[in-house]
């Protein structure tokens, strides 16, 4: 499913509108961008437009406003720090339609850089408002999508702008549809998937679509307690599925059957809480005391997904192994983070979680693809057509 990119259309002096998620964590009192790692992804494809003199005019949600003007939320500190990381000057407007916004979008000159205010301030935004997209679409003559961390989304400036516009891809869109697109249809095998994470609801879809891809599927995080439960082993107080345990059998018996093969921990950290002073101590899987709660792998089942990994030609690591935020609970994590930075295979990192934790390592430029979309990459891997993409027109 190749999609046409900007290479593909000519945007000499053409009104583009980008769409782009500079949804970057923000302090809303001082305005300071504490991660501005999504800003630096869209340069590439904000200096071609620059370069090749199209009107460029980007358009972002951020936070949560529930369509209400929201100060703290504005996109002014935003166009300050692409100004400076693009070194070139960033125009900003009070809102994202209407005829002011309309007036900037028209005395734009090639190569000029108009940012638009949070489309989020509108509710026709996340409604997908048909009138409301075609205000969007008024301000341009193109539409690129760039924004591959809400392509999941059917919203009027992912969607909605795509029915009365020429609509193509970004080079990050491009980067992530190649980079996971090349999981699910050619992985250099042996493939192996490390999932982690909470809950084994939130990768059901994903699990179900890889299983007859991967060689080796090893499982970590807060899920492992349902498939050890499955299986039979005492969890204590760990968070488990009840209504997933039957899935989480069949899901090991399907491994089985596809020649495949789906690795559960050998020993765990435990605890009796999850906070700061908690002190973890290391049992076997079929030692888990009632009273405590799986917290982290522990050393031995490190050791095994590391030699197993190790063994792979393509990696794809979603979820972390367990407490990440509480430092003493954040080994497994961590080893297999530096581990896969290490490695000379295809090592591709899905979005969300797993994504801050390489960055905030500073292991992100030691991956082959670091995914800026956490739901858009599950969504996309579970095999699902993202609205923000099937809008594109096709190659």
């Amino acid at each position: 499913m190749a999609k046409k990119t900007i290479r593909d259309i000519n945007v000499e002096g053409k009104r583009v509108l980008i769409r782009v998620d500079f949804n970057v964590p923000l302090d809303i009192k001082t305005g300071d961008i504490s991660d501005d790692s999504r800003i630096r992804a869209v340069l590439p494809t904000l200096r071609y437009l620059v370069e090749h003199k199209a009107k460029v005019i980007i358009c972002s949600h951020l936070g949560r406003p529930d369509g209400k003007v929201t100060e703290g939320l504005r996109m002014a500190p935003i166009a300050q720090r692409l100004s400076q990381l693009i070194n070139l000057p960033v125009s900003t407007v009070s809102d994202c339609v209407g005829s002011g916004v309309q007036e900037a979008a028209n005395n734009l000159k090639p190569g000029g850089i108009l940012f638009l205010e949070n489309v989020r301030f509108h509710a026709e935004e996340e409604a997908n408002d048909p009138s409301f997209a075609q205000s969007l679409a008024k301000l341009a003559d193109i539409y690129v999508d760039d924004a591959f961390g809400t392509a999941h989304r059917a919203h009027a400036s992912t969607v909605g702008v795509a029915k009365y516009l020429p609509a193509v891809a970004g080079f990050l869109m491009e980067k992530e549809l190649q980079a996971l697109g090349s999981l699910l249809a050619s992985p250099e095998h042996p493939f192996v998937a490390l999932l982690g994470g909470a809950k084994v609801s939130d990768k059901i879809g994903l699990i179900q679509n890889i299983l007859g891809k991967v060689d080796l599927l090893l499982v970590g995080g807060g899920m492992a307690a349902t498939f050890l439960k499955a299986q039979g082993y005492e969890v204590g107080l760990s968070l488990i599925e009840d209504d997933k345990q039957s899935l989480a059998k069949d899901l090991i018996e399907t491994a089985k059957r596809n020649g495949g093969a789906l690795i559960l921990p050998l020993d765990l950290i435990v605890a009796d809480n999850i906070s700061p002073g908690a002190k973890g101590e290391v049992v076997r899987v079929s030692d888990i005391p009632a009273n405590k709660r799986i917290v982290d792998i522990g050393p031995k089942t490190i050791s095994l997904f590391s030699k197993k990994i190790k063994q792979c030609q393509t990696v794809f690591w979603n979820g972390p192994m367990g407490v990440y935020e509480i430092q003493q609970f954040a080994e497994g994590t961590k080893a297999m983070a530096q581990l896969m930075a290490g490695l000379k295979a295809t090592t591709i990192v899905g979005g969300g979680s797993t994504a801050e934790i390489v960055k905030e390592m500073n292991l992100a430029d030691k991956m082959t693809h670091v995914s800026t979309g956490g739901g858009a990459s599950l969504k996309f891997l579970e095999g699902k057509v993202l609205p923000g993409v099937a809008v594109l027109q096709d190659k």
